[in-house]
């Protein structure tokens, strides 16, 4: 199957460094297998300086701001949020050809910081997707998001990586 993808940038964006050796490792090793298959990036977002004095909803509207600074009016907007749409990895893979059929050129996933996205990030977002039902931290998310990547493509790409 030639590869469409390659037309496709896929954004990940995230709030704050992760602290944790083992997921970035493993970020790591995902990152590169999904390049293989489209122009892949990772955008960290600084974490809010003095944090602890400011309520969630403060934190979560600063943090707002940031996201969607970093957000263009035609990108299609993708919140990873407990309370999204769930997908089995199947169609996962289904969603992403999807967006690559309709012609999608960006396609920006989401991660919030710990207490999750503002309003206004909630209101231009295109869709929220579920990872799961449980709550992950959001350093951990990052790996889980990249596996199910990485996943979804080699599903569309008849590979071996995935078994029903």
């Amino acid at each position: 199957m030639p590869n469409f993808f390659t037309f496709m940038n896929i954004k990940l964006l995230v709030i704050g460094k992760t602290d944790k050796d083992f997921v970035q490792k493993g970020y790591d090793e995902y990152f590169k297998r999904i390049k293989r298959y489209c122009k892949f990036d990772f955008q960290v977002i600084k974490d809010i300086k003095k944090s602890k004095n400011l309520s969630t909803d403060q934190q979560n509207k600063l943090e707002g701001e940031k996201i969607l600074s970093e957000i263009s009016p035609s990108d299609h907007v993708v919140l990873l949020d407990e309370n999204g749409k769930e997908f089995n990895s199947r169609g996962f893979a289904s969603f992403l050809n999807k967006s690559l059929v309709s012609g999608m050129k960006n396609l920006i996933f989401v991660i919030g910081g710990p207490y999750g996205f503002s309003e206004e990030v909630y209101k231009r977002a295109n869709i929220k997707v579920s990872l799961s039902k449980m709550t992950f931290s959001h350093q951990l998310i990052r790996l889980i998001f990249a596996e199910q990547l990485y996943r979804a493509f080699s599903i569309l790409n008849n590979e071996p990586y995935h078994h029903d």
